[in-house]
C-alpha cells in the first residue's frame, strides 16, 4: 500500500524536486528537468525546465535559458524566455534577450538587454468584461 501512495505523492510534487549545479561545476551542452533548478557553477549551453530557476551569486548562465520564474543573483548572458516572473538582485548581471511576463528589480542589479515583455492576460473576442481588464 504505502509504495503506491509514495508514487502518486512523488507524481504530484514533480516540480519540487530540485536539480543543484554546484560551485566548481561546468555543464556544457543542453541541461533539461522536469524539476525547480539552483545553478552556483557554470552552464554554457541551454538550460530547459517548465519549473524555478535560481541562479546564486557565483552562477553563471552563457547561452539560454527558458523556465516559469528565474531569481537572480549571479550572471546570463544570452536569452531568457520565462512564461512568469524575473527578479533580479543587487548582484545580477544580464545581458541580451529577455522574453517575460513579470519584472521585479532591486538596485543595484544590471540589465543591459532588449525586453519583451508578454501580457499574461488572455484575450477572449466579443467578451466585454476580458477587454476591460487587459486595458
Amino acid at each position: 500500500m504505502f509504495p503506491d501512495s509514495k508514487k502518486t505523492k512523488q507524481d504530484i510534487n514533480q516540480n519540487s524536486v530540485q536539480n543543484l549545479i554546484s560551485k566548481g561545476t561546468k555543464i556544457v551542452g543542453t541541461f533539461e528537468s522536469e524539476g525547480d533548478i539552483r545553478i552556483d557553477g557554470i552552464i554554457e549551453g541551454e538550460v530547459r525546465t517548465p519549473g524555478k530557476v535560481v541562479v546564486g551569486k557565483t552562477g553563471e548562465i552563457h547561452g539560454s535559458l527558458e523556465s516559469s520564474n528565474a531569481y537572480f543573483e549571479g550572471t546570463l548572458k544570452g536569452k531568457l524566455t520565462l512564461t512568469e516572473t524575473l527578479t533580479l538582485k543587487p548582484s545580477a548581471k544580464i545581458e541580451g534577450e529577455v522574453i517575460i511576463a513579470k519584472l521585479a528589480i532591486e538596485p543595484g542589479a544590471i540589465f543591459n538587454v532588449t525586453c519583451d515583455m508578454k501580457n499574461t492576460t488572455k484575450d477572449i473576442k466579443g467578451d466585454s468584461k476580458a477587454q476591460k481588464t487587459t486595458k
